[in-house]
């Protein structure tokens, strides 16, 4: 297969940016997004230019650190990840356009990086249970009933990627912290820091610069873990139980 490519491309955070097309040939169906990607970097590298920086970690679907907009769409036209994105998804001929995450907390760092720590602060806020010190419990010393097990599975899935924000008109967090939210509160461990968990992840969320939530969807379409859109609703209805019953 023969592509164009059109990258965006950007010194720093500082610098302006626009994009820059490139032509790669020899890329197999077989190959992952990613690896395509290695192959022009491999070709500008040769050529004496800089190669486009992107990030990448596991390459497994499992870190969630391929953020990547391809053709407009988070993680490109499969519900999946980037890096298990394959070719096969495209034609000979295409044009393909590559831009970072766009959305205001997350700031580009350089090319197709961007700085999605402001995830990890809604996290460190709250995204945490209390434990006890000392010998692991044994696996049943807390029942966790089945239905409650199954809700909170689902919402572990999470992977932090960002891809909710991407796809998000209004650059929402939404989606990803009633992830971590509904994951911890609906478990017996997770009680203790029931009210605080929600009250002050969705208010550093808000502080990070993130927009608000309009419900438009976007966001658990292109979510690569499958999270629910009933998250969000969910997460809300738990912010304003905490909201009437904390006594901050």
């Amino acid at each position: 297969m023969k592509l164009t490519l059109r990258v965006w491309r950007q010194k720093n955070a500082d610098a302006p940016g626009a994009m820059a097309a490139y032509e790669v040939d020899g890329v197999s169906p077989d190959m992952s997004f990613l690896e395509m990607l290695d192959t022009l970097n491999e070709d500008l590298i040769v050529q004496g230019e800089d190669p486009v920086a992107f990030d990448h970690d596991c390459r497994e679907g499992i870190c969630g650190a391929c953020s990547l907009v391809i053709n407009g769409d988070a993680h490109g036209p499969e519900r999946t990840t980037a890096c298990q994105l394959h070719m096969r998804s495209f034609r000979d001929g295409d044009t393909i356009d590559v831009e970072p995450w766009r959305a205001a907390a997350f700031p580009v760092v350089r090319d197709l990086v961007v700085d999605r720590t402001a995830l990890d602060r809604i996290i460190q806020s709250g995204g945490y249970v209390t434990a006890p010190t000392g010998s692991a419990p044994d696996a049943h010393a807390v029942a966790v009933p089945k239905p409650d097990a199954d809700h909170a599975f689902v919402h572990a899935e999470c992977i932090g990627c960002g891809a909710c924000v991407a796809a998000c008109p209004n650059g929402s967090a939404s989606l990803f912290t009633a992830a971590k939210v509904n994951h911890l509160n609906v478990l017996p461990q997770g009680a203790p820091e029931r009210e605080s968990r929600v009250l002050d992840m969705v208010a550093q969320m808000d502080a990070e610069g993130f927009g608000g939530c309009t419900l438009a969807g976007e966001c658990a379409t292109a979510c690569p873990k499958g999270i629910p859109l009933q998250a969000i609703t969910t997460m809300n209805k738990e912010w304003l139980r905490a909201a009437r019953t904390s006594k901050r």
